[in-house]
């Protein structure tokens, strides 16, 4: 069964998407990027506030691939409680370095998921090497949000062969990316362990603005008619 994910700029935001049963609440500020991140005093106060059994996932920014770098703020985000971490992998930089630096975070028990940017369309080999560093799961989202929803972006034979190659590998999968109520029928049946949204979910669909429970309830409803059909 595939999962939702609503991503969240604050603890009124995260506790309005607990209180609606969203299966996974994703820690990031949008306004400073594809994957703003918040600072780590927040998502520590927001991971305490939650209830015990939420699935909170939280962003580390958008940071350049230097090694030394990345290492420390997935080290500082770990700390707050989370229980994944998300790395987005950008264009340039030293990926491979990257991967390499973080596996001593996945021998410690932290689970990190890196995220691939279908805009840079990406070399989907690299999901190998994630498997073998230890990584817990990776997606594809979308860095330029102004270029549509991830559906647009990439065609659904592209999808599936990432979702399928992850899958094999033993990771999580999911996809996000400006995704629409309406992308959901389409992307259900790729068999991805979740699908993200933030801006189907707020107001007059602004991902930087605020989030509208109404939005996440008809979202809701789709999702279910789709799966009684299936």
């Amino acid at each position: 069964m595939t999962a939702m994910l609503a991503s969240v700029s604050n603890l009124a935001e995260a506790l309005l998407v607990a209180a609606a049963d969203v299966d996974i609440i994703d820690l990031k500020q949008p306004a400073k990027g594809a994957l703003g991140a918040l600072d780590t005093a927040t998502v520590a106060a927001i991971v305490r506030s939650l209830p015990a059994d939420s699935c909170v996932s939280a962003t580390i920014g958008d940071l350049p691939m230097q090694p030394a770098l990345v290492l420390e703020a997935v080290q500082a985000m770990a700390a707050t409680g989370v229980n994944y971490v998300k790395i987005g992998f950008f264009p340039g930089g030293d990926w491979q370095a990257c991967i390499d630096s973080l596996q001593t975070m996945a021998a410690q028990g932290v689970a990190m998921v890196a995220v691939l940017f279908a805009d840079a369309q990406p070399d989907f080999l690299v999901i190998e090497r994630l498997a073998k560093a230890g990584f817990k799961g990776v997606m594809l989202d979308t860095m330029d949000k102004q270029r549509g929803s991830l559906t647009q972006i990439m065609n659904l034979t592209q999808l599936q062969t990432f979702v399928d190659r992850a899958s094999d590998l033993g990771l999580l999968t999911g996809l996000a990316g400006s995704l629409r109520v309406e992308d959901v029928a389409v992307l259900l049946p790729l068999g991805a362990d979740y699908l993200g949204f933030r801006g189907a979910i707020c107001r007059q669909h602004c991902r930087t603005g605020q989030l509208d429970i109404s939005q996440i309830d008809r979202l809701r409803e789709s999702w279910q008619a789709l799966t009684d059909l299936s």
